[in-house]
């Protein structure tokens, strides 16, 4: 029996840090799911999968991002594929998110701990939480059913696909579509499809609206019903910001991709000029961490493979299925750039101040990313007997949990497959994320060093 001067027990780290609970829950999910697809049911062949092959399909599909050691199409079973579909879906919805939104349709009630830890994966204000919740589960089912449904039509009439079939490859691709995950069904992905707009376009339509991000999408769908009723006009800055980058960040791919391949005789070279736009249209939506390819990414110019991980790194909108960096932080720090060579005291965007907070975290963000994805290149060009630009291509990638590849992931040793492992649960995550659920505790600092500044530049 504890003494009555005794100093209280401390609470578990686990329930005082609601970071720590998003970590081990998108942990624990790669956990089951990596010991569902290393049961002998989940390969399509007689020898059962290996635990590494079976990790790395686990992480990839929890983190949405698509990368593949192994065919999917072949290597797995019916009930294999069942399971990345599972997990594409958990991860894309989030681990805590989508328990949260069983708990209120069951319960009919959120308890005041899953609402913060929601609050903190789906970065909303605690008074939001239950509307969010209602609003993404509707919006996922409506977007993934109309990709779907568009999508098997497209399989059934004009690829004389069985009804059966047609359904079950639009409603995988749509699933993974909507979810910003590369898988797909054939070993060349997409590419039997690269002149077809009715897969392509849907395709990418669902992985645009998906890289949004949920408050981009429930912000306007609400300012439209409250335009009808109040008349008021006005977005938010991160729905400005948000749509302007994405909007500018596609163009500025499709065009690149565009002009740098147009000649390529192994991507859109034998493309009439419609289809070479179509191809470059689609390389730049899913550059933004989504995955599917409808040309030979192994075949693209060096330019385009640089461009195309300047795309990854920056990734989609913030709490939706996309990754990378975020195109929010993207522009944070353009604003901070600007303001800085301007001469002006404050970062602004679209005439709102921009506080001080929000550029640290920004800065700290692409720093992170920056570095991790440096380090993780390092690495792999150790194990790896590749060009660089290609290693550095699978480590964006892998960061910005895209699913692209240069047809390095399924040469790759153990070791390398491990790094690419831990660099997609960062970059699912976020870096901010995970070193909070590092941390041992929250220090609140009661003092001040004296100021002091070092010569920059």
């Amino acid at each position: 029996m504890a003494s009555p001067t005794a100093p209280p027990r401390r609470r578990l780290v686990l329930n005082t840090h609601p970071a720590r609970l998003v970590a081990l829950a998108f942990g624990v999910t790669v956990l089951l799911g990596t010991a569902l697809l290393a049961l002998p049911a989940a390969r399509a062949g007689e020898e059962s999968p290996s635990l590494l092959t079976a990790l790395f399909t686990a992480t990839s599909a929890v983190c949405v991002t698509g990368l593949a050691v192994v065919d999917t199409g072949t290597y797995w079973s019916g009930f294999g594929e069942g399971v990345i579909l599972v997990l594409v879906q958990a991860g894309g919805f989030g681990i805590m998110t989508l328990a949260s939104l069983l708990g209120l349709l069951i319960a009919g009630k959120l308890r005041l701990r899953m609402a913060l830890v929601t609050q903190a994966e789906a970065k909303v204000g605690i008074g939001d939480v239950r509307m969010v919740l209602l609003s993404v589960g509707a919006i996922t089912v409506v977007a993934e059913s109309v990709t779907a449904a568009i999508l098997t039509l497209r399989f059934r009439l004009g690829y004389d696909m069985t009804f059966g079939r047609a359904l079950y490859e639009g409603v995988f691709h749509a699933v993974a579509a909507f979810n910003n995950a590369g898988f797909g069904l054939r070993p060349d992905n997409l590419v039997p499809y690269a002149d077809d707009p009715w897969i392509l376009l849907p395709v990418a339509g669902a992985v645009i609206l998906g890289g949004l991000g949920f408050p981009v999408v429930i912000e306007l769908l609400r300012h439209r019903a409250r335009r009808r009723a109040t008349g008021l006009r006005g977005w938010s800055l991160h729905l400005k910001l948000t749509l302007l980058l994405s909007a500018v960040l596609l163009a500025a791919g499709t065009l690149l991709t565009l002009a740098l391949e147009w000649g390529n005789p192994g991507t859109l070279g034998p493309l009439g000029a419609d289809d070479k736009l179509l191809g470059s249209f689609f390389h730049s939506a899913m550059s933004r961490t989504a995955g599917f390819n409808a040309t030979d990414v192994a075949a693209l110019e060096p330019a385009t493979l640089l461009a195309t991980c300047v795309l990854m790194f920056i990734g989609g909108g913030s709490a939706g299925t996309a990754g990378g960096i975020k195109v929010t932080t993207f522009a944070v720090l353009g604003a901070a750039i600007l303001a800085e060579v301007r001469g002006e005291p404050s970062a602004e965007a679209f005439r709102r101040r921009l506080p001080p907070q929000v550029l640290r975290q920004a800065l700290t963000i692409a720093l992170l990313g920056v570095g991790l994805v440096i380090a993780a290149t390092i690495l792999l060009l150790t194990l790896v007997d590749a060009p660089a630009e290609a290693v550095l291509f699978e480590a964006v990638s892998a960061f910005g949990t895209v699913g692209l590849t240069a047809g390095l992931t399924a040469e790759l040793s153990g070791p390398a497959q491990l790094i690419l492992v831990v660099l997609m649960f960062i970059g699912r995550l976020g870096p901010i994320t995970l070193a909070s659920a590092l941390a041992l505790r929250e220090r609140t600092r009661r003092y001040q060093h004296p100021e002091e500044r070092p010569i920059i530049g």
